[in-house]
């Protein structure tokens, strides 16, 4: 028995990533094949070096070649038959140690997906936050899933946000102020967007998602005169008198009297924005008791809460945002969509600060002869949402916080 050292031929060689005194590139480079000597037992006598056939090659260097080719070839085959069956039941343990929800998770397990290595890569390295790291803070539930480093995907209902996105990358006034935007995939009837991971790279961050508008509504649903059950049930349990006895019995109210009681029962209506979650550091994600905050001083308390003091946050929470409305104010996007349901994404952690616009499921837009400035008062039927407007009451409110 002996024992095979590699030894690079030049000294002074730099540590690799192996940290083993030998660079990784250098272990496929051809003067490391000259570069092994055998290390014997004490004692023992060094071997006889073996006789060369034509070409440079010993006849046991040729048997061992042959050898390995031959085994090379059987372990090929039966890699071919085991390859799916082992892709899967890797693919597999990833979603369950990721805790993906099942609408991504069938993306993640798709064969043949181009995203999978990645995934799998980032699983290895480490680059991906453990599960418990992954949060919602409002929105539908099992709708993100992570995608890889860096990047997330969301389920969409259809079409509407991924035309938004399209749009929102081709206008300069916004970069930077939006997810980077991937593109999307559709697999088994549904579309999944892919989008950057704007938690990625804080470490255990101060959240909060604000909701922005005077009206959260879209103006067709202002048609539909469905009433819903669901709609009736989340009513009833953020206030169990606000059914009319007629909705009492009917146990069912429509969109449009459940957009405006939730308006009603915010600071929605009268700061054209209202805190929809929150996430202090070391807790879990807060949304049910923000909601119905409806007077200014409530607000003001609750964004001193998310600040914790930091007057450094402050300052910079406050350059974004004034540098985000400036250029909502010359974007050509703003001006020709209606954006219904945008919420303002807002955190920090220790090193870094950031405020992006995320939801875009409801912005549509606008008809060709009409222009909107979202500080105009809504009327049925000139599509305003008070957008800027509440988000110069947010400024005004940071800075009294």
């Amino acid at each position: 028995m002996c024992v095979c050292e590699l030894r690079p031929r030049t000294s002074g060689a730099a540590l690799g990533p192996l940290g083993g005194g030998v660079p990784l590139e250098s272990l496929h480079h051809p003067v490391m094949a000259s570069s092994v000597s055998v290390l014997l037992r004490p004692g023992a006598a060094p071997a006889a070096p073996k006789p060369k056939l034509a070409g440079g090659k010993s006849g046991v260097d040729v048997w061992r070649e042959r050898r390995w080719r031959k085994g090379r070839d059987c372990r090929d085959h039966q890699d071919d038959q085991e390859n799916g069956a082992q892709h899967g039941s890797l693919l597999k343990c990833l979603a369950m140690a990721l805790e993906l929800s099942a609408p991504a998770s069938d993306v993640l397990l798709k064969s043949g997906s181009a995203s999978l290595p990645v995934c799998v890569s980032t699983v290895s390295t480490g680059t991906l936050p453990p599960p418990s790291e992954w949060f919602q803070l409002a929105g539908h539930p099992d709708c993100f899933a992570p995608a890889g480093p860096g990047r997330i995907w969301k389920k969409v209902g259809d079409c509407t946000e991924k035309l938004a996105y399209d749009a929102l990358s081709t206008d300069p006034a916004l970069r930077g102020l939006v997810p980077r935007y991937h593109g999307s995939v559709t697999y088994r009837d549904h579309t999944f967007i892919e989008l950057q991971d704007l938690l990625h790279g804080f470490v255990d961050p101060h959240v909060i998602d604000v909701k922005m508008g005077t009206r959260t509504f879209l103006e067709s649903e202002v048609d539909n005169p469905t009433a819903r059950a669901d709609l009736y049930q989340k009513m009833v349990a953020l206030d169990a008198s606000a059914p009319t006895p007629e909705e009492h019995a009917a146990q069912a109210v429509t969109k449009v009297r459940y957009m405006q009681f939730r308006e009603q029962q915010s600071s929605t209506h009268f700061l054209g924005f209202r805190v929809d979650g929150m996430k202090e550091r070391g807790l879990p994600p807060r949304a049910s008791d923000l909601r119905k905050v409806a007077n200014r001083q409530e607000v003001v308390a609750r964004m001193a809460n998310f600040l914790g003091g930091r007057k450094d946050v402050q300052r910079r929470l406050h350059s974004r945002l004034c540098d985000m409305r400036a250029r909502i104010e010359q974007s050509a996007f703003f001006r020709t969509h209606e954006v219904i349901g945008c919420s303002i994404f807002m955190l920090y952690d220790d090193r870094q600060v950031g405020a992006w616009l995320i939801d875009f499921a409801k912005t549509v837009p606008v008809p060709e002869h009409c222009t909107l400035d979202h500080r105009t008062p809504w009327t049925p039927g000139n599509r305003e949402e008070g957008f800027l407007f509440g988000l110069d009451n947010l400024i005004q409110v940071l800075d009294d916080a």
